[in-house]
């Protein structure tokens, strides 16, 4: 193996030294921004049970945290523990999920209940291994709850993270499409030695990217971190890889599949005849005469509805 010239060496090391003193001073200034700015939403107060927790990480998936805020209110005042939620049927919590989107969330949420009783004792596991055993948890879920309700020192690494690191310390204007591992091993990088201030970087650095640090007209002006921001110093380049584009909505499966639900949701009986749930959506929102039938075929198959004996068409039981 070639020898790396001691000179090379030496620069490497104070680059090293450099950036973790950059990182200090940013660790602390994102803090003391975050004690001041950041929102108070009730998932993030002190007297939050780890559940509360879970249930908000779970709805803010892919959600604005405008919309989460009620709909957690409202599902912890009708379930506050797992038990609560574990005793009641999957369609109570697929009608009071409401119309967040991603109704398999509110699903996914009651089996991760039936197994907090059945393995936990009732409560919401306190390790990451545990955590990532439950129904739909990855990593991203179960970092944050092991963070924000346990206080485990793990990087957080949500949409809004990824884009402050990499402008602040790649100097790139957008993170790639998928997280990767470099990203990982950046985040890692990044995390705080100090426990503490661990779990206050995680939630101070995914505000920054929420209110400040945003995708789209991002307000350097009042950033914390402006004067050590990489992207910042090198003229805020634009981004040089594909387009990024929105995912549609009007139209398309996804928002026949929520139509379909909301009537169930919305009736007052049981089930509902197929050709009534079906006219919801097929007579008057798009021209794919073929579109309310596959929409449905979808939600029986994600176990969101189901068949009855009558051949109606109801929330699961």
């Amino acid at each position: 193996m070639p020898r790396v010239p001691h000179a090379t060496r030496r620069q490497d090391g104070l680059n090293r030294v450099g950036r973790l003193e950059r990182l200090a001073s940013v660790h602390v200034r994102i803090a003391d921004w975050y004690a001041v700015a950041g929102r108070d939403l009730p998932w993030r107060r002190p007297d939050c049970s780890p559940w509360g927790v879970f249930v908000s990480e779970v709805m803010s998936q892919q959600t604005p945290l405008s919309r989460v805020e009620p709909a957690w209110s409202d599902w912890l005042e009708r379930w506050p523990t797992p038990a609560a939620l574990a005793a009641d049927s999957p369609g109570e919590a697929v009608r009071r999920w409401g119309r967040l989107g991603y109704p398999r969330r509110a699903l996914r949420l009651h089996e991760a209940a039936a197994v907090m009783v059945s393995r936990h004792g009732g409560a919401v596991p306190g390790s990451i291994e545990d955590l990532l055993a439950l129904p739909g948890v990855g990593p991203y879920t179960a970092a944050a709850v092991g963070c924000f309700a346990f206080g485990i020192p793990s990087p957080v690494i949500d949409t809004n993270v990824r884009r402050v690191l990499v402008r602040v310390l790649e100097g790139r204007e957008f993170p790639a499409p998928a997280l990767t591992a470099a990203e990982r091993d950046l985040a890692a990088a990044a995390l705080p030695a100090d426990p503490d201030l661990a779990n206050t970087w995680n939630v101070a650095a995914m505000e920054l990217g929420a209110l400040v640090c945003t995708a789209r007209a991002p307000r350097c002006s009042i950033c914390p971190i402006s004067g050590d921001c990489a992207w910042r110093a090198a003229g805020a380049p634009v981004h040089e890889g594909p387009a990024r584009t929105g995912q549609s909505y009007a139209g398309t499966d996804r928002q026949a599949r929520g139509a379909l639900l909301a009537v169930l949701r919305d009736h007052h009986h049981d089930e509902v005849e197929v050709t009534e749930l079906l006219a919801a959506w097929a007579s008057t929102r798009t021209t794919d005469p073929d579109q309310a039938d596959r929409a449905l075929a979808s939600l029986i198959a994600d176990g969101l509805v189901e068949r009855t004996a009558t051949g109606g068409i109801r929330l699961p039981h």
